[in-house]
């Protein structure tokens, strides 16, 4: 039998959970690990299943971190090689040795030891509109926000720069290519399911996209999505037409603790609207954002997830969203704890852990949730 161990990264810090899929008990939670790395500003953080215990931390002001014993213990790593700000760190599916970690300035390296050698992958900013690339709160500058690997070909990568491009390589990195126009300029989390590879769900400041087809055409459903920055998006493991979504009505909305309002949204398809055609608009075209998302069969729309166990509207900072372990499993991240659903986002319970005052008010950074033995 498996549970979930949640790596939880605050900018404030790290915090493990392990035992996670019986937390919602209280005392079910068998122990918790930090918070560790609170020194440092932390960005972004991932871990596999397949290599439980090893997990990578990546920070603003002081490159990217390891530990291999499940949290407890953290060394950074990449020193000479990777750059101070870390921004993105995704582990293949493929094999977990194989880590990529995304920069700022703009950069892609790999790792094919798990984490103890770094080579960048070179020519990302040879694109044509790299000179457009600019971070609104850093304009000088710009940086990978994710990476996502294609679970069914390792060579197939989707690297999200913000703000500016949403870039791909179908040969690990020797040549990248980017749409005109492209599907979203200012994504920030991406979302695969291993079941439907060809399906790719993106969650960006300037709406949400997704793409039946690995990338090659987009499509914009909006209807009922009434607050389009989107944060953070996640498939249930059980079923890959059920996404959830966090998203706030602008960036100071979702980020800023003084005018926070943040919501959650979940949509499912139909089986009988699995070829819909009115939502759908491909790269080139008009963004359907008022597309009525209807098919042959009952409306597939967006609904906005309120009062299930997350903390959401007024006062609430935006989610970040992971897939579990186990059909239906999903979690969700913010200021005020960790919450997790076992009926793909009917209702949520909160994970009992303490809570560090410290994470409080502050914009959560990442979480990755792996399959521990019991």
């Amino acid at each position: 039998m498996s549970t979930s161990t949640c790596y939880v990264a605050s900018r404030a810090g790290v915090l493990v959970a392990r035992d996670a899929s019986r937390g919602t008990d209280a005392d079910s939670v068998r122990s918790v690990s930090g918070p560790a790395l609170t020194g440092r500003t932390v960005e972004c953080l991932d871990a596999a299943s397949a290599a439980p215990s090893r997990v990578f931390c990546g920070t603003l002001d002081a490159g990217l971190y390891r530990s291999v014993d499940g949290g407890r213990g953290w060394r950074r790593i990449g020193e000479a090689t990777l750059p101070a700000s870390v921004t993105s760190v995704t582990v293949s599916p493929h094999d977990p040795t194989v880590v990529y970690a995304g920069t700022e300035p703009s950069g892609v390296y790999r790792t094919t030891d798990g984490g103890d050698t770094w080579t960048e992958l070179p020519g990302l900013t040879d694109l044509p509109s790299a000179s457009r690339w600019s971070f609104p709160p850093r304009p000088d500058t710009h940086h990978v926000r994710w990476i996502a690997v294609d679970p069914a070909d390792p060579d197939h990568l989707y690297v999200a720069v913000e703000a500016g491009a949403l870039i791909q390589t179908h040969d690990g990195g020797e040549t990248w290519t980017q749409q005109t126009p492209q599907p979203r300029r200012d994504t920030h989390t991406i979302a695969i399911h291993p079941d439907a590879p060809d399906r790719v769900r993106v969650a960006a400041g300037d709406g949400y996209a997704e793409s039946d087809d690995g990338g090659q055409t987009w499509q914009y459903p909006q209807d009922g999505l009434e607050h389009r920055y989107c944060w953070s998006v996640a498939v249930d493991p059980g079923d890959p037409d059920r996404v959830l979504l966090s998203a706030a009505s602008g960036a100071r909305r979702a980020h800023r603790p003084a005018s926070a309002a943040s919501y959650l949204y979940r949509r499912e398809r139909a089986a009988d609207a699995a070829n819909a055609t009115d939502e759908r608009s491909a790269v080139g075209t008009t963004d359907a954002t008022d597309a009525t998302d209807t098919a042959n069969g009952p409306t597939v729309r967006w609904e906005r997830l309120d009062d299930v166990g997350v903390p959401t509207g007024e006062g609430a900072l935006r989610a970040t969203l992971a897939s579990g372990v186990a059909d239906g499993e999903l979690f969700a991240l913010t200021d005020r704890g960790l919450f997790r659903t076992a009926d793909g986002g009917d209702t949520f319970g909160r994970v009992h852990v303490a809570w560090p005052d410290a994470f409080r008010a502050t914009t959560t950074r990442g979480l990755a949730v792996v399959a521990s033995a019991t």
